[in-house]
């Protein structure tokens, strides 16, 4: 008998989450749930209080999985797949609930047997490893794991193959010599996509009222704003991880978010867990050295943003409604966290003006999302059909915010404060010219799907937001 042929004689179990996927679907699925129904949240400490077994069952009976969806170890799938054209015997060997384990075995088509957690006892860590050994003996299984609960079932193997490990695993590993099938490195930018540090720009927002208050030489006043800032960005980002795991099977289908770090398995959801509680804690904490009204709009944020996640992104026009009043958000948080007051004329301005580039967001979503006729883009409650209602909504509100501004520039409020009037006349051109501009993108499908950020990073928006910001300083000098 050949080396290969005693390989194959020997059979391969592998483990699911961490190992064969580089996610965990306890926690997928504990996310899909509460995206399901968010009350849920009340019934999982008593789930969880029965055991991890009954906090399994629970989620599996109440939700599915797209296996297709799911984040492979690719260099390890083609290994299997080989092995099991080969005539290896390959096993399932895992602690999900046999529900899911058995729709990822169906879907792949390699494996010749699952052993999966199924009523009362969980299958893992010791009870894998006697399960394995009543089946094959002791010895007489390989195993793929990647976690501190497979160490017992390495030590009852014959060959053991280390995946992506913990440092539990890493340290078994080499204190073994065993084979080991590394975990992507993770580099700096894989945390800059996690905490989206390029939609921090959106918060410098905050320093509006500022501005327009001529403050801009007003020391203490800079430092509010730059607090109200880092408490923005902290919390926003926090927020961001929070839709990320709400968005996974959406994300992985869809041409540019499938690489996200939580969607690709790049991270794992219990790290982002640790981000978000860390992340919330620098921003309540600085926003804890600011007035108390900007804590009141910071929690108002933080709550409707998570409103949004849950809910109201797939809600018709309430999801781009919402998206404007965020936004609009930002300068009522720079208004009070430097006590500036804000006017009305202001508000208008922000809610239209933002609208019409939420409405860009969706324009460019129906545009470049491929949907039969009559049905919703997923995740979103948006058809086909409605592009050109959607156009015309935001071309009309692009419009309207520069006749606010138009009509703010007559009023008494610029004359008192502006003693050239005259040269910020300009600004409503500028308006138009930067949203029209975004919209004729769109519709020549070369916008971001993101005009906020397009407009912050596009050179020519660059140049004309600085004639705008130069003739704002000149009116009132």
């Amino acid at each position: 008998m050949d080396a290969r042929s005693e390989k194959n004689a020997i059979p391969l179990a592998v483990d699911l989450d961490g190992t064969l996927i580089a996610t965990d679907l306890l926690w997928e699925g504990l996310f899909i749930l509460l995206k399901k129904n968010p009350l849920y949240i009340f019934l999982v400490p008593f789930w969880l209080a029965a055991g991890p077994v009954r906090l399994k069952q629970a989620i599996a009976d109440r939700i599915d999985i797209d296996p297709a969806s799911l984040p492979y170890r690719e260099g390890l799938l083609q290994r299997l797949r080989a092995e099991h054209a080969d005539g290896r015997k390959i096993v399932m060997a895992t602690g999900t609930p046999r529900k899911f384990a058995e729709a990822i075995a169906a879907h792949l088509g390699i494996f010749d047997y699952v052993l999966a957690t199924d009523g009362p006892h969980n299958m893992t860590s010791g009870r894998k490893r006697d399960a394995l050994i009543a089946a094959y003996g002791d010895g007489g299984f390989d195993y793929a794991g990647n976690s501190r609960h497979d160490l017992k079932v390495f030590e009852a193997a014959c060959d053991a193959i280390v995946v992506a490990p913990d440092r539990h695993a890493k340290r078994w590993q080499t204190a073994h010599s065993a084979e080991m099938v590394p975990a992507p490195k993770r580099t700096l930018k894989t945390f800059v996509k996690m905490l989206r540090m390029h939609q921090w720009l959106k918060n410098s927002l905050i320093a509006v009222p500022m501005v327009l208050s001529h403050e801009y030489f007003n020391a203490n006043m800079i430092w509010q704003c730059m607090l109200a800032f880092v408490s923005f960005s902290a919390v926003a980002s926090a927020i961001y991880i929070l839709n990320d795991f709400f968005d996974l099977a959406l994300d992985r289908k869809h041409p540019t978010k499938h690489n996200r770090p939580f969607a690709s398995g790049a991270l794992s959801i219990p790290f982002g867990l640790g981000a978000m509680a860390a992340l919330l804690a620098i921003g309540i904490a600085a926003g804890l050295l600011l007035p108390i009204e900007f804590l009141g709009v910071l929690a108002g944020y933080i709550v409707v943003t998570t409103a949004y996640s849950l809910s109201f992104k797939r809600m018709l026009l309430v999801d781009v409604l919402t998206l404007a009043g965020l936004y609009t958000v930002r300068v009522l948080a720079g208004a009070a966290a430097t006590g500036v007051e804000v006017s009305f004329w202001l508000l208008a301005f922000s809610i239209f003006f933002f609208l019409s580039l939420a409405l860009v967001k969706r324009y460019v979503e129906l545009r470049t999302t491929a949907i039969p006729v009559g049905e919703r883009i997923a995740g979103r409650g948006y058809r086909i059909e409605d592009q050109e209602i959607v156009a015309q909504a935001g071309m009309a509100s692009a419009f309207s915010s520069a006749l606010v501004l138009a009509l703010y520039m007559d009023s008494a409020a610029v004359r008192e404060l502006y003693p050239h009037p005259w040269l910020v006349w300009p600004l409503a051109p500028i308006v138009l010219y930067l949203t029209m501009r975004v919209w004729i993108l769109a519709r020549r499908d070369e916008m971001n799907d993101d005009p906020v950020v397009f407009i912050i990073r596009d050179w020519r928006s660059q140049i004309i937001v600085a004639i705008g910001a130069a003739l704002l300083v000149a009116g009132g000098w």
